[in-house]
Parts: C-alpha cells; sequence; structure tokens
C-alpha cells in the first residue's frame, strides 16, 4: 500500500483515533475503555431492573457517560509537550480524574440537585462559605471545552465560548439578539446542573442509543465483517467498468449502515480499495476522493445514520423509526447517483473491470460470510416490524454478535486441531476488544455531543432561537430561498472546523424553526423533519470540506495524494448530495409525506432518481461522450422539471387565482372558496423595514357551512384607499391569531386555489424527454466519433 505524499491530519481534530494501545499508558486506556463499554451494556440489560439494582437514569447516566468519556479523551489525547517526560505525562491523568469527579457529582449529588431546584449549594468551612457546586460546574465546563479542544478540536470550543460569552454579556449584544444576561452562577447551574444544556438531548441521546450502536459496529468490525463486506462488493461489480470504485462505494454503504462513521469507513474499506482503484488507472486524488464521497455518506444510511439520527428523533418529537423511514429512499438515491459518477469517471478514463480470476466468487463469499448478515437483518426486524426502540434493538442484536464471534472462535479453534476452551478464551479477547475499540471510537464524540449540548443550553435559556427569527429575516429580507442559501453557507463554513453531529446541533438549534416559520411565507408547507435532514446533509460535508477534511487526509495516507486535491475533488462528488436536500425541501413526497398511494410514491422517486443522474452527467461533463454547452443547459432544465414540479406548472398554470376586493368583504365568498385553500398576502411593517408573509388556511373539515374569507381567517378587514386592507379585529384563538397574523397588518391580495389546474407530475414528462432528447444527441455523436 503506498504512503508516498501522505500527509498527518490537521492538529486537534480526531475520530476513533488516539493515542497508541503499545504505550505505557496502554493498560489504563484500555481498563477506562473495557469498563465504560460494560457499564453502557449493563445499564441497557434487563439485568438492572429484574434485580433492582444498579438503575441509572436520567441525569445520573449523562453525569457518568460524560465522565466516562473525558477521562478517556485525557488519556488518549495528550498534549505533545505532556508526553516528553513521566511527570508530564500524570498531567492528563489528574484532568481526566478530575473531569470524571465534576461528572460523578451529577450522579452522587442528584437528589440534592433536584430538591435545590436550581440554587446551588454552599457550604460553610471555618467560617468561610464555600461555593461547591459552582467550583464543580466551573471546573466541569472548562474541562469539558479542554477535553473536546483536545479530542475534537480548537473550532467547536471557540464556537462554545462565543455561545457561553453571549449568554453572560447579553445586555451588551445588538439589539436585535440582546437580553438581559445571565449571572455566572446561574449560568454554571444551568449548563451543569441541569437536564436541559451539558446533559440535555445530545448526550442523552449519546448514552440511550449512539454509544449501543457504534459498539456494535465495533462488534461486526472486529469479527470481520468489513473484509466480507469488500468481498461480496468485489463479487458482485468487480468485474464491470472501474470495479473497484463501485466496490468501494458499495462496500462503504454496506460498512456505513452499521459503523456510520466517515473516517472509519475510509480506512476500513480504502486500505484496500484505493490501492485496487489506482491500479486499475484511477488517478490517486479520484481514488481517494470517490472512497471519501462514499464513506462520508455512510452517515446517511440506514439503520444507524451516525449520531444524528437519533438527536433528529429527539428534537422533533418523533420516534427514530419514522426518521429512518423518511431518509432510506434520499440515502439510497444519493449512493446510487456516487456509483453512477464512478461509472462516468472509469468511462472518461477508459478503464475496464477486474479480471475475472481477481474477483471472488459471490456464491462462495455468503457461505463464509452469511452469518454478519443475520445480526443486521434481527436489528432492522426489531426497528422496523417489531418496533421496539433503538437501544433495546441494538442491544440484543450485540449479544447475538458476541455469541457469533465466540462460535467463530470456537470453530476456527477446532479447525487448527485445538480444544473449545482455547476457541472460548480467543473469543473472549475478541469480545474484549471489540469493546475496547468501540468505547475509544465515542471518546471524541461524548466530547463534542457535550459540548454542543452548552450551545443547546445558551440558545434555551436565552431565546435566542426567537431573536434569530428578527436576525435572518433582517438579513435575508424574508426570502426563504436566500435563507436556504444562508443556511447551507453557515453548514459549510461551520463543516470546516466542526464535527458532523456537533454542526448538525448547533445549526438546526438556530436554524430549523426559523426555516418552517419562513417557510409558509414563500407559500410551502416544509415538513420539520425536511429541515432537520437539510441541515444534516449540508453538515456531513464537513469531513470533505477542504481545508479541514479529516476523511480526505485519511484517505490520502493510503493513496499518496495531496489531501487538498483529495477534498476538493471529493466535496465535487459530494455536491450530488447536497442537491437531494433541495428536491425534498419543495418536494416532500421523496421523503414518503403526503404520498398519495405506492404509485404515486414510486413515480416521485424515479423522477428524482434520473433528475440527479442528470445532474451527476451535468457535474462530470460526461454522459456516453464528453457533453457539451448547450446539452449542461438542457439536462438543467430537465433536472428543474424533476426536482420541482410545482414551480414549473405554476410558471404556465398558476396554482391561485386572486379574488376581487369586493368578494373579499363579501359573505359571498364562501361559495367562490368552498372547498379551497385560501392565502393571504401579508405587508408588516417591522423596524427592520417591509416584511412580507403569507397566511395558507385550508378549507374545514368537517361538514358545516363554507365561512367566508374573513370568516375563515377569523379576521375584521378595512378598506384603505391605497386599495389594500387592513387588519381591523382579530377573533380570539380564531385561525389568523394561531396563524400570526396581528393588528395593523396590510393584506394586499387574497387568492384562492384552482380546480382546473393539471397535476403538476406533468412536469416529469418534460424532463424525462429533455433526458432523452440528450441522449438521442450523445449517441449520435458517439456513432459518430467511433
Amino acid at each position: 500500500m503506498s504512503r508516498q505524499g501522505a500527509a498527518a491530519p490537521p492538529a486537534g481534530r480526531h475520530e476513533g483515533a488516539g493515542k497508541d494501545l503499545s504505550g505505557a499508558g496502554a493498560p489504563w486506556i484500555a481498563g477506562v475503555a473495557f469498563a465504560w463499554s460494560a457499564w453502557q451494556l449493563w445499564i441497557a440489560s434487563p439485568l438492572p431492573f429484574a434485580l433492582g439494582q444498579g438503575i441509572f437514569t436520567d441525569l445520573p447516566a449523562r453525569g457518568i457517560h460524560l465522565g466516562f468519556g473525558l477521562l478517556l479523551g485525557f488519556l488518549m489525547f495528550p498534549c505533545e509537550w505532556e508526553t516528553r517526560s513521566r511527570a508530564r505525562a500524570l498531567i492528563p491523568v489528574g484532568l481526566g480524574l478530575l473531569a470524571l469527579a465534576t461528572c460523578l457529582y451529577v450522579w452522587l449529588g442528584y437528589e440534592g440537585i433536584v430538591l435545590r431546584n436550581g440554587i446551588l449549594l454552599d457550604i460553610d468551612w471555618f467560617g468561610l462559605t464555600v461555593p461547591v457546586e459552582f467550583l464543580l460546574g466551573a471546573a466541569g465546563i472548562l474541562l469539558l471545552l479542554e477535553g473536546t479542544r483536545r479530542s475534537v478540536g480548537l473550532p467547536l470550543v471557540v464556537v462554545c465560548a462565543a455561545f457561553l460569552l453571549f449568554s453572560l454579556f447579553g445586555q451588551s449584544m445588538p439589539e436585535v439578539i440582546s437580553h438581559k444576561g445571565v449571572s455566572l452562577e446561574r449560568l454554571v447551574g444551568y449548563q451543569w446542573l441541569s437536564s436541559e444544556a451539558v446533559f440535555g438531548i445530545p448526550i442523552d441521546v449519546s448514552v440511550s442509543y449512539v454509544f449501543l450502536f457504534v459498539l456494535f459496529g465495533a462488534f461486526m468490525d472486529r469479527a470481520g465483517a468489513g473484509r466480507f463486506f469488500l468481498d461480496l462488493s468485489f463479487g458482485l461489480v468487480g468485474r464491470y467498468r472501474g470495479g473497484p470504485a463501485k466496490a468501494a462505494i458499495m462496500a462503504s454503504g454496506m460498512t456505513g449502515m452499521v459503523s456510520g462513521s466517515s473516517i472509519a469507513n475510509t480506512v476500513t474499506t480504502g486500505a484496500f480499495t484505493i490501492p485496487l482503484m489506482k491500479r486499475m488507472g484511477f488517478p490517486a486524488a479520484k481514488a481517494g476522493a470517490i472512497e471519501v464521497a462514499a464513506s462520508t455518506n455512510g452517515q446517511l444510511m440506514p439503520p444507524i445514520m451516525g449520531a444524528s439520527a437519533f438527536i433528529i428523533a429527539e428534537f422533533i418529537g418523533i420516534s427514530y423509526y419514522d426518521v429512518i423511514v423518511h431518509a432510506a429512499i434520499p440515502a439510497f438515491l444519493s449512493y446510487g447517483a456516487l456509483f453512477y459518477i464512478s461509472h462516468l469517471e472509469a468511462c472518461k478514463l477508459g478503464l475496464v473491470g477486474m479480471p475475472a480470476g481477481e474477483t471472488p466468487e459471490v456464491g462462495t463469499t455468503l457461505r463464509r460470510g452469511w452469518h454478519f448478515l443475520v445480526p443486521i437483518g434481527v436489528l432492522v426486524h426489531l426497528l422496523l416490524v417489531e418496533r421496539w426502540s433503538p437501544g433495546s434493538a441494538v442491544f440484543y442484536s450485540i449479544l447475538l454478535m458476541a455469541v457469533l464471534i465466540v462460535a467463530n472462535a470456537v470453530r476456527g479453534s477446532r479447525a487448527r486441531g485445538q480444544g473449545a476452551g482455547a476457541g472460548v478464551a480467543q473469543g473472549l479477547r475478541e469480545l474484549a476488544a471489540a469493546m475496547i475499540a468501540g468505547a475509544r471510537s465515542m471518546a471524541g464524540v461524548t466530547a463534542a455531543v457535550g459540548a454542543a449540548g452548552i450551545i443547546v443550553g445558551v440558545v434555551s435559556s436565552t431565546g435566542l432561537n426567537n431573536a434569530m427569527l428578527g436576525v435572518v429575516e433582517a438579513v435575508s429580507q424574508g426570502n426563504f430561498y436566500v435563507l436556504l442559501a444562508l443556511v447551507a453557507l453557515v453548514c459549510l463554513i461551520l463543516g470546516m472546523g466542526l464535527p458532523t453531529t456537533a454542526n448538525y446541533i448547533v445549526v438546526a438549534s438556530l436554524m430549523a424553526g426559523v426555516l418552517v416559520e419562513l417557510s409558509g411565507a414563500a407559500g410551502l408547507v416544509v415538513p420539520l423533519i425536511a429541515v432537520h435532514l437539510f441541515v444534516l446533509y449540508f453538515g456531513l460535508m464537513a469531513d470533505s470540506t477542504p481545508p479541514v477534511c479529516l476523511a480526505a487526509y485519511a484517505a490520502s495516507a493510503i493513496s499518496g495524494a495531496d489531501p487538498m486535491r483529495t477534498g476538493a475533488q471529493s466535496f465535487l462528488y459530494d455536491i450530488r448530495t447536497s442537491v437531494l436536500p433541495l428536491v425534498f425541501v419543495f418536494n416532500p413526497a421523496l421523503l414518503l409525506i403526503d404520498v398519495a398511494g405506492f404509485l404515486h410514491g414510486a413515480l416521485v422517486v424515479a423522477a428524482s432518481a434520473a433528475g440527479l443522474l442528470a445532474f451527476c452527467c451535468v457535474t462530470q461533463g460526461w454522459m456516453l461522450v464528453r457533453l457539451g454547452a448547450a446539452e449542461r443547459a438542457l439536462l438543467l432544465v430537465a433536472v428543474f422539471c424533476l426536482f420541482w414540479p410545482q414551480a414549473l406548472m405554476d410558471r404556465f398554470f398558476p396554482s391561485y387565482e386572486e379574488l376581487e376586493t369586493p368578494l373579499i368583504l363579501d359573505e359571498r365568498s364562501a361559495a367562490a372558496t368552498s372547498g379551497r385553500v385560501v392565502r393571504l398576502h401579508v405587508t408588516r411593517l417591522t423596524e427592520y423595514g417591509e416584511r412580507y408573509k403569507l397566511f395558507v388556511f385550508p378549507p374545514p373539515t368537517d361538514n358545516a357551512a363554507p365561512p367566508s374569507v374573513t370568516g375563515r381567517a377569523g379576521v375584521a378587514l378595512e378598506p384603505l384607499d391605497d386599495g389594500d386592507l387592513e387588519v381591523a379585529e382579530l377573533e380570539f384563538m380564531g385561525a389568523g391569531e394561531k396563524a400570526g397574523l396581528m393588528f395593523g397588518d396590510l393584506v394586499t391580495a387574497v387568492d384562492v386555489e384552482r380546480r382546473d389546474r393539471p397535476a403538476s407530475e406533468w412536469a416529469y414528462l418534460a424532463g424525462l424527454l429533455i433526458i432523452a432528447l440528450v441522449l438521442a444527441l450523445q449517441r449520435r455523436r458517439a456513432a459518430t466519433t467511433g
């Protein structure tokens, strides 16, 4: 394996890496990691409740979890100067133990924390008042930030520090985001001794679900599932054009289902696929970039989807099952598009597949490794069919995987002529190694989600999320499309320094509600899950966004290519993933939302797939042969038709027709609007200028007589000299007041849904016809050029 020109990843940014276990601190790291995994399995099992002992829930469990993570993080990620002498080597040990103590206090002092209800404990000591909990909390926050700096990197620490300063000095901030400010004592208490900040939703998800899924992936990896997925992928697609690249994508997708880690996928599958891609003719940078693009998308693949899927479920208040159902089709489309990109690259380079003798035989591979599919099948069955909680489903899948590891070790021992006892001992050693590896992978994740909890706490305690509505309205001028672009840009910028999970938590906490709020002003009904997935999709670009593209650094260490070139190329490949969020924001049927039956869902998926493949052709400049400028332009039109059919049809057949002012004020408007959606276009004068809003009122669901326009909205409108209508009265708890109408709002237009408009799906036909035209042109040119 070539490592020529390999570069080290940026300092301070890690994922599952750490101090080498062969060093002097190896036994301590291994011991802490093993104890952490054992504790996680204990609290996930039914034993504590059956025995009535060792039950850990809520805040105590989160404190112990973070304590283990910080202790392991300090041991695994010492500063360089701390490794130069034995005395200095004790510094990270001391910091780790102190961090553990501050976290364990949340467990040991839990009853008092609850009884005092936010009042911090002071102790009189020889006439002095010692603010015990304030000191413990302040030390805990500082140690969390230092642990995050060591294991994740400085950018997240800088962001957290900025939010903490905002919380303290809110009264000095610009008026649009100002608040009364939070005292230092209240800040420490809220951040460290409540379940709303550091020990809030992110850590709760980590302790309940994420650790177990990462541990499951470690068990699968230790058992050799990664090699099985590779062999199966090479056997299925290795002989086709650009076979190693396609095998890398397929293997990374299967590995991503159980690991959810970009870096783990890159180094696991890339160690085999990148050298093969280079040998078959792929340039080093492109070989690494394909592996990076495939590995980053592992965070989109159900059933694990990295840590973010669990946090999405908690933030929105839906089940994890619903999250993976909504996210499944876009994830498979993303991998299918990357598969097609690898084919286009192979065509451009004139590559062929692997020789038949070098590809594993599929039947033999399945016979040797079918047992790896059993735990995954059980996990999917328990999640999707039995609807078990994610924690219970993955716990029993881990137990099954442990049995398979020991059974496989016994079988190997007997094959070597040794006894079953030797095999059991070997299997137990494999289990211990898997438990250590799983905990080591979680050290950085735990620090990241703990630090991100600081941001969540600041947002909730200062009302920043409500203030952000005014900020983004001022910046975007109330334009939803500008706001979408701004959110995507923020995700990309933060992704240069923050891990995907932390990036998602930061942006979703601030912007998800704002996006939903402003979508209504654009006449769109955007589901909350679509907004959260939009943030997640752009956030996962972190690992392939230069200059801090850790997955690209890992791939370049294998390929020998320049990491920046690898990162830039993988970013170009990942553009096709960033297009998908735009699809399901404007066409939520891709998330299986409001799908009118199987045929409608299949039509949306097929049209989106065709549009995504056409977009890949545009970005790669190739279909059958090189695309000309006119052909690219035609394909972009086709992409627009297939991705956003509603907008295209509205250009020729508007969805709404405007009502005249006399009819709006007349009770006879009930007949004209019966059974149809009514929209009020509103201009509101704010301190930041005029803001334009759109209020949508669906028809009544009962069989009562249809109300007039004003009756349906629960408003009284008065005509003004310029032709506008002013909101003069609002019915208490009426539809208008609930929607957000205010006294003094100017209603500039009222329109009603048209009934004679053709279905939006006709735009799909136009897009497919354009693709067929370009394909015909390509075939003619291909035949001419030979």
